[in-house]
Parts: C-alpha cells; structure tokens; sequence
C-alpha cells in the first residue's frame, strides 16, 4: 500500500516537471545581444530572457525580439516600441521624441540623447497593426528612423517574436514546481529501492 502511494506520488512528480518544461519551452525564448543599439539597456553579449506573446499585445514602451522581411539580413533584432498604431511619432534632431504631440519621458536612452548625431528628422502617423521602434542608443541604432520610405519605417505587430520582461516571479514559481517534481520522484525510487530490499523478489 505504501509502496503504491509513492509510485503514484512519482507519477505525479513526473507530470509536473515534465509539465513545467513544456510550459517554459513553450512560453520564452532567449536572444544574445550583438550590437550597442539598445545601450544602456542592453550591451553586447548580454543574453535577454523573453516571454513570446502575440500579435496585437504589444504595448508602448516594451522591448521586443523582431524580425522583418527586408530588413537585417533577416536576422532578429531586439528593438523598443515606441510607436503602436494610430500614434503619431515625431521628432526634430536633439529634440525629445514626441508621441500624440507630448514628449516622450525616455530615462532609458544612452547618454539621456534621445536623438542621436545621425537620426533625420521624421513625422508618421503609424499605421493600425504596425509598430514604431527604435533603439535605445539613437546614435548607433539602425532602427524605424531608416526606413521611412517603407510603411513610415513601421514593423507588422506580427514581426514580434517575444518581448523582454522583469517580472520573473512566474519563472521562480515554475522552478519551485518542478522541484517539488523531482523530490517526489526521488522519494519515489528511494521508496521503491528501499521495498526491493525489504522484501527481495525470489
């Protein structure tokens, strides 16, 4: 009877770890930052836990894992939003980014330069189901800025891959889970290594 407790204990131990990485694999990713363009944020070499998420629940001011047809090689880049659609965003070089006419508050931007040496002036109205990004190193960030001639430089909410995250408590708590998994596995085994012994099969 005991024995059979701890048997369904480990089944049950096993459900959950086997649960909790399909859940992990299966709701984030990760990406290795390989340029300064999201300086401070983001450095070089930097690997970026991510949660996947869908079309249209993006927001303003999310960092996202992109990739657009065209653009970068086809490569995914990691890019701020700035811009969802309906926004108009604009901005005169060494002025403040504006978003619907008010300044945007960016604390997060590279040396507080919210324009960068390089960025041409721009005014968009983006369109409904694209995004606005830009990087947060303006001065050496290839971002929507130089791709005006191409749907305002906007991105298809659907180039988004994943956005990054701070809140981890869902992660730990996926942890913790799992580890219970593996304490009644293991409890499991001992259980029934210990009952072999106890009672031999001849």
């Amino acid at each position: 009877m005991v024995r059979t407790v701890f048997r369904v204990l480990g089944a049950l131990g096993l459900v959950l770890m086997v649960g909790v990485v399909a859940h992990v694999g299966a709701g984030y990713t990760t990406a290795e930052v390989s340029s300064d363009a999201m300086r401070p944020t983001y450095a070089p070499g930097d690997r970026v836990l991510l949660e996947r998420t869908e079309a249209g629940a993006v927001r303003r001011g999310d960092v996202v894992l992109q990739r657009t047809a065209g653009r970068y090689g086809g490569l995914a880049v990691i890019q701020r939003v700035v811009g969802v659609g309906g926004d108009r965003v604009a901005q005169e070089p060494g002025e403040p980014v504006t978003v619907n006419g008010k300044p945007l508050q960016e604390p997060y931007v590279n040396d507080g330069d919210p324009s960068g040496t390089t960025a041409p002036a721009y005014d968009v109205v983006v369109p409904e189901g694209r995004l606005f990004l830009l990087g947060d190193h303006r001065a050496n960030s290839n971002d929507s800025r130089f791709f005006l001639d191409d749907r305002s430089g906007t991105v298809p909410e659907g180039a988004v891959l994943a956005r990054a995250f701070d809140d981890r408590s869902g992660l730990v708590g996926a942890g913790l889970t799992a580890l219970l998994g593996l304490v009644l596995v293991l409890g499991a085994l001992a259980a029934e290594i210990t009952g072999r012994r106890r009672h031999p099969v001849r």
